[in-house]
């Protein structure tokens, strides 16, 4: 429209369409191209065209533009036959949505989204112009210029300039740079077979709208598990094109790894949109994505795979989901950061034994160490009665969760709304301070969204902020509810500090079996365990010498510990022979006692360490004990602030807790 308007302006470049001329299948009588680079612009100007044509009709109120000439000279080849007759074809549902149009046709019922709405747009945009309006349209459209570039296929490589010609502008999705560095290497007919066997039964089983937001998800947990990295999001081609260039990819051949991708497609599928047929796997993958727990797909595809090929029993493969669905809730719970998640399913595949499939799970899980940890029971418990689980990012989850455990019939937690039995209300009544007591104030800070307090009801508004003893008698109330999570409520007497505590600790009687932990005796998880990493069990009395009971530097070692056993409630502490390590995802720091000093090794880049006071050393390539190229000393109590800030330095670069 800008163009049209201005008439000191000849030509408006649009960019450039590049297509393969040789080596195509004819169709009626004509060579189709292959467009390499420019089918969004082709496709967008023949939308334009078409609702311009039905604006116009008859009409030809610019030179060229009345519908019949622009259906005859842009769109159809009024003359020919078959695919022959359209001047372009799209794949699929794009090519059948878009060949309805150009006809004047009904749009088929398994329609194009983008299609659809891209049209409708257009249409919106030219009914709203008069006929000056139009004739602007037309002059604009009329000075669109293109650099036209044909390539041979013998002489040109099509996917490298593909690449080349898409390294600017609107980025294309890596689905597309994908499928098509599979299909551009191959003839003709051999794109057709592969596309029309393999990667449109991916793309229909993905859905339209689904297959353009999952699938490079899906490519970038697929290649996780086939080479135990995750690649960056925005990297996920590279990682493809590395990963089928490797030799023995290569060997097989492209449509190998095309069926591959299928096989594992549905199985992302299955698990990720809800597609599973298994009605008790699907309720364990629907409470995955309720989770949100993207981050286990790379194991889950090799669990299921494995499934799938009669090598892991479904009821194994079951009780594996629910394993790792307790796993991530337990981490958030007890607020382990998540980063190390990534590492650990990239990973989890090479420590499977699959001869003892579910058993190697579990006790994978249980060796886990420090921030990468199954918290046990204890620490999951204590955790979860104190939390706030009210504004926990998945509370519905959880909620549906505890209520639905055991049941046949399952309760929609949706139908139904949060109630706090002790009233969010900041200005309580003075009923509820008395039920509460003298201390008031503390109470309700302490417990008001936590385990003991929470419930669900369906009169949220009818209990609004009444005395508990109303809540409870009430018509509806606690005493005749049929929920689960109500149960014991009909005959607390009083809803005070020890009645919330008391309801905590019998909920998470229920948790504990809802997101329950392995079960391995000790000599079966330490046979697990990788050769070298059997606990010894060094305590601090092996350091007695260095560390004498009452001595200052026992005092000085003292100090330092709570300091650092105080940056995270994840970080721990191992006596090893020789140092003391202090552990998150892995040593972050080390600590080797002296008569009069200790030697600090921190695992950090030297040239990454803020060190203000040039207290450390490079030490890399020097022999020493401990992890670590960075030595510091510690002398006294004094230095300990100041020895604390580089401590934190290596503990934030290994958690990403600094960034």
């Amino acid at each position: 429209m800008r163009t049209g308007r201005a008439d000191a302006i000849s030509a408006h470049f649009v960019g450039s369409i590049v297509y393969i001329e040789k080596g195509l299948y004819q169709v009626s009588g004509l060579s189709p191209l292959l467009v390499i680079d420019g089918q969004q612009r082709l496709t967008t100007l023949t939308l334009i065209l078409e609702a311009l044509a039905r604006q116009l009709r008859n009409r030809e109120i610019f030179e060229g533009f009345s519908a019949r000439k622009l259906r005859g000279y842009y769109l159809l080849n009024e003359l020919e036959q078959g695919d022959g007759r359209f001047k372009l074809l799209l794949t699929q549902t794009d090519k059948e949505s878009l060949l309805a149009l150009v006809q004047q046709k009904p749009l088929p019922t398994d329609y194009s989204l983008q299609i659809r709405e891209n049209f409708d747009f257009f249409s919106r945009q030219v009914k709203r112009l008069d006929t000056d309006g139009l004739v602007v349209l037309c002059k604009g459209l009329a000075k669109l210029v293109i650099v036209d570039i044909s390539l041979s296929r013998d002489q040109d490589n099509p996917q490298l300039i593909f690449e080349s010609m898409n390294s600017t502008g609107r980025e294309l999705s890596q689905a597309d740079l994908i499928r098509n560095f599979i299909l551009m290497g191959l003839e003709p007919d051999q794109q057709t077979q592969l596309y029309e066997d393999h990667w449109r039964p991916m793309e229909v089983e993905f859905g339209q709208s689904a297959y353009g937001e999952h699938f490079d998800s899906f490519m970038r947990y697929y290649l996780t598990l086939k080479t135990g990295e995750l690649p960056n999001v925005r990297a996920v081609y590279k990682a493809f094109k590395d990963y089928a260039l490797t030799p023995e990819v290569a060997a097989d051949g492209i449509p190998e790894l095309v069926a591959d991708i299928q096989s594992f497609a549905g199985y992302y599928c299955a698990m990720a949109l809800g597609k599973e047929p298994d009605s008790k796997l699907n309720k364990a993958f629907n409470s995955l994505r309720e989770l949100k727990a993207n981050v286990t797909y790379p194991l889950l595809l090799e669990l299921y795979d494995d499934y799938k090929n009669g090598i892991l029993p479904k009821s194994d493969f079951y009780e594996a989901v629910r394993l790792v669905e307790s796993y991530v809730f337990r981490r958030a719970v007890c607020s382990i950061p998540t980063n190390s998640q990534n590492k650990t399913f990239a990973t989890f595949g090479r420590f499977l034994q699959k001869d003892r499939y579910l058993e190697s799970i579990q006790a994978h899980l249980l060796i886990l160490p420090s921030y990468r940890r199954f918290p046990r029971d204890d620490e999951f418990k204590s955790k979860l009665c104190v939390r706030d689980l009210y504004n926990f990012p998945r509370r519905s989850y959880w909620l549906r969760r505890l209520e639905n455990h055991g049941r046949k019939e399952q309760v929609k937690v949706d139908e139904y709304t949060i109630e706090h039995i002790l009233p969010q209300n900041e200005n309580l009544s003075v009923e509820w301070q008395k039920e509460l007591g003298p201390e008031w104030e503390r109470v309700r800070k302490t417990w008001l969204h936590t385990l003991g307090n929470l419930t669900l009801t369906g009169y949220n508004s009818e209990y609004s902020d009444r005395p508990f003893a109303e809540k409870r008698d009430m018509e509806g109330g606690f005493r005749e509810s049929p929920l689960k999570l109500n149960q014991g409520m009909g005959e607390a007497m009083h809803w005070n500090e020890e009645a919330i505590e008391a309801r905590a600790e019998q909920l998470a009687t229920i948790v504990l079996e809802v997101w329950a932990a392995p079960s391995l005796s000790d000599k079966v998880v330490e046979s697990y365990r990788p050769k070298g990493e059997q606990v010894v069990g060094y305590t601090i009395d092996d350091h007695s010498v260095n560390l004498p009971p009452g001595s200052s530097m026992r005092n000085l070692f003292d100090i330092f510990r709570k300091e650092v056993l105080a940056l995270d409630p994840c970080v721990t502490e191992e006596f090893l022979k020789l140092y003391i390590a202090y552990k998150a995802e892995t040593n972050f720091v080390d600590l080797v006692p002296l008569k009069h000093r200790f030697r600090l090794f921190l695992n950090i880049q030297f040239h990454e360490l803020h060190d203000s006071r040039g207290l450390a050393k490079d030490v890399t390539n020097h022999g020493h004990w401990g992890n670590g190229d960075v030595e510091c000393n510690l002398k006294n109590v004094q230095d300990i602030p100041y020895v604390m800030g580089l401590v934190r330095q290596a503990f934030e670069k290994q958690t990403g807790n600094g960034e």
